[in-house]
């Protein structure tokens, strides 16, 4: 069967073109991301204003205290975990796109931030960070004292 535009475009597949046929239930076959201990990507947009690095996700159904944001001079990573309100059987399923379980994404910043100035917010399913930049131009003078 020929791939519509959004299956191109998204990857996804139909039901009925997966060729492995699902005869077990996901709770009888087990989580596939379970099994393999692995996590999930967070997808980002990463970007600048002339004083901060914006780090924006889509977290949508994850709560504000299921999330974990660390947060280094060169790099931040974000963790948490969305969790499925019911189990739906496989066999039921026309499209299953959407991620449940853990997921992470660490990111290697551009250049070094603050973390003691760092702010983060959750609106709308949108966690938004804002990162300001460490100005390396600034000079700081040290005064001595007479001792």
């Amino acid at each position: 069967m020929k791939k519509s535009f959004f299956e191109k475009l998204t990857g996804s597949s139909r039901a009925e073109q997966i060729e492995e046929p699902c005869e077990k239930s996901i709770e009888e076959s087990g989580d596939w991301m379970e099994e393999n201990n692995e996590e999930g990507q967070l997808t980002v947009d990463v970007y600048q204003t002339n004083d901060d690095i914006i780090i924006k996700a889509i977290v949508a159904g994850v709560k504000p205290d299921d999330l974990d944001v660390s947060i280094t001079q060169e790099m931040i990573t974000i963790r948490g975990r969305r969790e499925e309100s019911h189990r739906v059987e496989r066999e039921n399923y026309f499209y299953q796109e959407l991620y449940w379980g853990s997921f992470s994404r660490s990111i290697l910043l551009p250049q070094e931030i603050n973390p003691d100035e760092a702010e983060a917010t959750l609106k709308e399913g949108i966690l938004t960070i804002r990162l300001p930049k460490r100005d390396k131009e600034r000079i700081q003078k040290l005064r001595i004292k007479n001792g």
